[in-house]
């Protein structure tokens, strides 16, 4: 694959509300750090080397970019970098960042946000990014209760016009219910990857059938989470990566982009050469009996 003459474009696009959006993107979560995302000794990543990633990036064609204001380690934050790399921003690109979630300056986790907290953490968004509005708010969440307090105090900052569109993250299909009541929802932000649970492939149904935008987070990461790409991939992934002259992840990045035109892949990386190599999985088509041998895998992700 000549990855370098390769753009985002190549996806395929999909819209995020009324913003149109190539289905390979961006996720920042690892731009901060080498090694593990969040952990307390992260070693920070060179400032210019991550925003010649973003800078790139966007050479590349990519136009949507997953953040959030929780995402930094010592000496970075995504959305400053991002700030810095890419202001003013491209006018077709759209910054996706999530609120719910806190960590305090020395970086430990916070109590998730109360419905009062969280245009706090908006406005620490619009500081941090330099805009006066955030294209795309997701509501992240941990458990099961109702969101209906959190996604409407959301939704009144959107009626404000300090948020353009509203999302979900971590959710479950009850909740996408609920807040369908309350605001339109553009996209559902949760893990998925090969091994998906019969759960989860029912979820990203149910976004395709109501033209949702599905984000799945972890797709190459797999079971090694915040700590990176997994390199714990099966015999068949192993095999089919061998036949197309990629890599494993490579792989797994394009089963996902294969679960449906509404799936928009966030992969995230710090290194010039993942970003070309991810990026490049846009024109990287598997047969339907790959895709099916792909299917078969363990439940990894459940």
């Amino acid at each position: 694959m000549a990855s370098q003459t390769i753009t985002a474009a190549a996806s395929g696009a999909w819209k995020l509300g009324d913003r149109t959006v190539n289905r390979i993107g961006f996720g920042a979560m690892r731009l901060t750090q080498h090694g593990e995302a969040f952990a307390a000794d992260a070693v920070p990543r060179d400032r210019d080397q991550a925003i010649g990633v973003l800078r790139r990036a966007v050479e590349l064609g990519v136009n949507h970019i997953d953040t959030a204001a929780f995402y930094f380690s010592p000496l970075r934050s995504a959305n400053e970098l991002i700030n810095q790399a890419l202001a003013p921003y491209p006018d077709d690109l759209v910054i996706t960042t999530k609120v719910g979630p806190g960590r305090d300056p020395s970086g430990h986790w916070l109590a998730h946000a109360t419905p009062e907290q969280l245009r706090g953490q908006v406005e620490e968004n619009l500081r941090q990014l330099g805009r006066d509005h955030l294209d795309v708010v997701n509501l992240r969440i941990v458990g099961t209760d109702s969101i209906a307090e959190r996604f409407g105090a959301l939704a009144e900052l959107r009626d404000a016009g300090l948020i353009h569109h509203l999302g979900l993250s971590n959710v479950r299909p009850h909740h996408l219910a609920e807040a369908q009541t309350i605001a339109p929802v553009v996209c559902v932000q949760n893990m998925y990857g090969i091994g998906a649970s019969p759960e989860q492939k029912e979820f990203l149904g149910i976004c395709a059938e109501q033209r949702i935008a599905f984000v799945p987070f972890y797709s190459i990461a797999g079971t090694g989470r915040t700590n990176g790409a997994t390199t714990d991939h099966s015999r068949e992934v192993h095999t089919i990566a061998r036949a197309h002259g990629v890599s494993a992840a490579q792989i797994r990045l394009a089963w996902t982009l294969h679960q449906g035109s509404h799936v928009l892949a966030i992969p995230g990386t710090g290194d010039l050469d993942h970003l070309a190599q991810n990026v490049a999985v846009s024109s990287l088509r598997l047969s339907e009996e790959e895709l099916t041998a792909l299917d078969s895998l363990h439940h990894e992700t459940a």
